[in-house]
């Protein structure tokens, strides 16, 4: 769940933290006062996209973090985790995020930098937000197969990976008996290109030390001069006319003649033994060295060339020689394949439709699956629906076989549904209202919160476009969810606000011509008036605040019976 949320300098908000508990908050205030903000750094901090739109005018960058502790040591969340390299302390998950003015963004988890995919990735495995962005994912047929998948993920796991490594080789392959497929004119052509490639490449004769070794070498041909002066004084210092080496070996011999008399000298006396003839044989190197020390002109301009060559190679195949060298090998093993292009296509088509049905089979059990869940999914939300005032309603999912595969399978999944006695099922976007797209939204929300794991769950005004008992049903549902799963809810119901176990109210106030969003948890008294507000406007009256007591009161009956 989330237990602390910061915002830094985010839109119109400033500073603000604030503390989150178990159960429903519920989180209302007047229009524009800044509860779609609160929501926007949430999904951002979960790795949503961000923009520098965001930041606070007249900042370099805003802040976002979030503390997260999960209780359950068998979350998923903690394996995403381990992939990634990321510790987990008790449970404990921080989010951070900044954005830059520079549209730079970056992301840690637990402290530890990780690119915004790894931060989406956990992210989605903690929050789950719902708003008008998933109800259009609803009005999309496309989307229905995943949510099918994801109420049959149990059983559909193992079946649903296994075909994914088949669809991928088969996919591969396919793409392979296209390419030998290709037109006279275009395999000619290719032919052309690898062959010239190929020749080029070898005439080159790259090696995968040489440019190092070419390199060096260059260095040494182009510092000839410094290199023969230098090593020479050092030569003349050790073993010529200064006679460096014969003060060592007086030196040597001296400590040698004591060392009898008094053993105190005895590891100088070593000492100095060594240096000696370690400098006798470094001067007797310096020495073959310099006498094979030859400035060749010519020589360097072959080593130039030869780095050239090398660096032409990099731009036209590869930014190393390791790649350069792969490269070849490839083009060489597919320039095999188009000379027997004959012999090759006939292989790989016999092992495509060998692929194509071992894929059948899996994707045929992929299918009953699906059907079978299918069924349970339906009457699932059948129940939901009934329980929000759509009792006449009928809900299938409908099945159409694909031409061909896809990552999928080959099953085209759609929700259909019926809300009008009489009427038969239709497609779900075609039919649906906004009110009813709200429900169906929330009646899957509900069959997926005890299942997917995730801990915190957000409804960015959900309720919009519902009222009356319809209200009412939603808020007792969005109460039930919270009962296994946190919940975060912005909403402009009375019915909603009154089942809340937090109420927290969001102010937009404005001071030194800078505007500022506090966000504040209200006590039972401002509890009434905030719900007295909200069911009567800006006037409210004992009546209101009568009403809104009672509400408060039934919302906390309602809560206790479904404890």
């Amino acid at each position: 769940m989330l237990r602390e949320l910061s915002i830094r300098n985010f839109a119109i908000i400033d500073d603000l933290t604030v503390s989150f508990s178990e159960g429903l908050t519920v989180l209302t205030g007047e229009t524009g006062a800044g509860k779609s903000i609160i929501i926007d750094a949430v999904n951002i901090l979960a790795g949503g996209r961000g923009s520098t739109e965001f930041i606070r005018h007249g900042e370099k960058k805003a802040e976002l973090g979030g503390l997260f502790q999960v209780n359950n040591c068998h979350h998923p969340i903690f394996m995403k985790l381990e992939e990634h390299g990321v510790e987990a302390e008790e449970g404990t998950i921080i989010l951070r995020r900044d954005l830059h003015d520079s549209g730079k963004s970056i992301c840690r988890v637990n402290g530890k930098l990780v690119p915004l995919s790894v931060l989406r990735d956990i992210g989605g495995s903690l929050i789950d937000i719902h708003g008008q962005h998933e109800n259009q994912e609803l009005m999309d047929e496309k989307f229905h197969i995943h949510l099918l998948d994801l109420f049959a993920h149990h059983e559909l796991q193992s079946v649903k990976a296994q075909y994914s490594e088949a669809y991928e080789a088969y996919r591969q392959l396919k793409k392979e008996v296209a390419e030998l497929s290709m037109d006279e004119q275009r395999m000619a052509q290719r032919i052309d290109l690898y062959q010239f490639q190929i020749q080029e490449l070898e005439q080159a004769g790259l090696k995968e030390d040489e440019e190092d070794e070419l390199n060096e070498e260059r260095l040494r041909l182009m510092n000839f001069h410094k290199i023969f002066e230098r090593a020479n004084v050092a030569y003349e210092a050790i073993s010529g006319d200064a006679n460096g080496l014969d003060f060592i070996g007086n030196a040597m011999n001296a400590l040698e003649d004591i060392v009898a008399l008094d053993s105190n000298f005895k590891e100088p006396s070593e000492a100095v033994t060594t240096s000696f003839y370690a400098l006798q044989d470094a001067a007797y190197q310096i020495k073959n060295v310099l006498d094979d020390l030859e400035y060749d002109a010519e020589r360097l301009n072959e080593v130039e060339q030869r780095l050239a060559l090398y660096q032409n190679m990099k731009r036209k195949y590869g930014t190393t020689v390791e790649e350069i060298l792969n490269y070849y090998e490839k083009i060489e093993e597919e320039l095999s394949q188009l000379m027997n292009r004959d012999e090759t296509l006939q292989r790989n088509e016999q092992l495509l439709a060998g692929m194509e049905e071992n894929l059948n089979q899996i994707a045929d059990e992929l299918t009953a699956i699906r059907k079978e869940n299918a069924i349970k999914l339906s009457e699932a939300i059948m129940n939901e629906l009934r329980m929000l005032h759509m009792e006449k309603a009928q809900f299938i999912v409908q099945f159409n076989t694909l031409a061909q595969f896809d990552a999928n399978g080959k099953d085209f999944v759609a929700f259909y549904i019926s809300t009008n006695v009489g009427e038969p099922p239709k497609s779900l976007p075609k039919v649906a209202s906004g009110g009813e797209l709200s429900r169906m939204m929330l009646a899957l929300k509900t069959i997926f919160s005890t299942s997917n794991g995730i801990t915190s769950i957000i409804f960015d005004e959900v309720d919009t476009g519902v009222s009356g008992r319809v209200a009412q049903a939603i808020a007792e549902k969005i109460a039930a969810i919270s009962v296994n799963s946190q919940v975060l809810c912005i909403s402009h119901l009375p019915q909603v606000a009154a089942m809340a176990d937090h109420h927290y109210y969001i102010k937009k106030q404005v001071e030194y011509d800078r505007t500022f969003t506090t966000l504040s948890e209200m006590e039972e008294k401002e509890r009434v008036e905030e719900i007295s507000r909200m069911m009567s406007g800006s006037e409210i009256t004992e009546l209101t605040l009568q009403h809104a007591s009672e509400l408060i009161q039934m919302a906390n009956e309602r809560k206790e019976s479904m404890k």
